[in-house]
């Protein structure tokens, strides 16, 4: 105890930081805080812990043993007779000097394990060579092949696709195409309705004019020309309602044949022209076909067409309707208004 009090109070910052634990800061604060009259005032010093403390301390009485045991080692060598130093190196020579069956033991020893080493490296050899022969096959069955497998479905899913790219773009230009004329079509048959409602809207004008000059004059001929202008005006009532058939418009078609009807109606009060009352006959049964049954109704509007252009009526008979259709009825003849005398 006294000797590490006297150690802690007494040694420079070397002697301090040869044990483990203690740097050179340790080592600094100790210095600075001397002298201890205690081994348990070291503790106040900034670094040193209980446990750094006594490691210290056991390193240092274990050193202080060791030198006291290496002294006393020095005392008996020296107190040894001089024939035991003399045998000595004749010890050491024969142990340096192994014998023959420990030479053999060893070359055996030697042999077994390159011999060891040889088969291990055959083995190592042989596996890589089995893994190769069977593993090579089995990556080939289960990996390659469907690889090339899958890249054949591709290559030909992708001729598939474009195939039907090319197919599908054939099939879009010839809808285009049709879309086009249907529009044509479209726009021809606006500007057929357009040019009916003109010429419709002229003939109002003249039979107005002719009403007039009748109410005045009472002219016979006048009265003929007005009954011209009527039927010219029912003609073309009739083909703008084809024309608005042809664009599934039923409703506005229904009205022209309304319209149409009430006008021969009252031309044929003043005529009594029987193939008119027959055309009269069609034009109820189109009011009645519209608007369940369009095709129905454009072959009567046909027929009291013809009746009206010929004065006779034809030997057709018209279609029992069946079932609700409602197809695009193409626009067969344009109306062109009677030519006035």
């Amino acid at each position: 105890m006294t000797d590490f009090l006297t150690f802690l109070n007494t040694a420079d910052v070397d002697a301090l930081t040869k044990f483990p634990g203690i740097t050179t800061v340790i080592a600094g604060n100790i210095i600075e805080a001397r002298p201890f009259d205690s081994i348990e005032a070291c503790l106040n010093v900034r670094g040193m812990g209980k446990n750094l403390l006594t490691k210290t301390q056991s390193n240092f009485e274990a050193g202080e043993n060791a030198s006291e045991n290496s002294a006393m080692i020095q005392v008996e060598q020296e107190a040894t007779p001089a024939y035991i130093e003399k045998s000595q190196p004749v010890q050491e020579s024969a142990k340096e000097q192994p014998s023959f069956l420990s030479r053999l033991g060893q070359a055996f020893r030697s042999f077994i394990r390159a011999l060891f080493r040889l088969i291990a490296l055959a083995l190592v050899i042989g596996g890589i060579g089995a893994l190769l022969y069977y593993g090579l096959p089995f990556i080939n069955q289960k990996v390659i092949v469907p690889i090339q497998e899958n890249r054949a479905q591709i290559n030909k899913l992708a001729t598939k696709v474009d195939t039907l790219q090319t197919q599908l773009a054939s099939e879009v230009d010839t809808l285009q195409t049709r879309l086009d004329e249907t529009n044509n079509r479209v726009d021809s048959v606006e500007k057929s309705i357009e040019a009916q409602t003109a010429s419709l809207t002229k003939l109002d004008q003249i039979q107005a004019i002719l009403e007039n000059e009748i109410q005045t004059s009472h002219d016979e001929v006048l009265l003929q020309l007005k009954r011209e202008v009527m039927l010219t005006r029912i003609l073309d009532i009739l083909g703008r309602a084809r024309l608005y058939l042809a664009q599934s418009n039923f409703g506005l078609a229904r009205e022209d044949v309304k319209t149409a009807r009430d006008l021969l109606v009252a031309l044929q009060t003043e005529t009594e022209d029987e193939a008119r009352g027959q055309a009269i006959s069609r034009l109820d049964l189109a009011l009645g076909n519209l608007p369940a049954f369009p095709v129905v109704a454009a072959g009567d509007l046909e027929i009291a067409w013809q009746i009206l252009m010929s004065g006779e009526a034809p030997a057709t008979t018209t279609p029992e309707p069946t079932v609700a259709i409602t197809p695009t009825v193409e626009p067969t003849l344009e109306a062109t208004p009677t030519a006035l005398p």
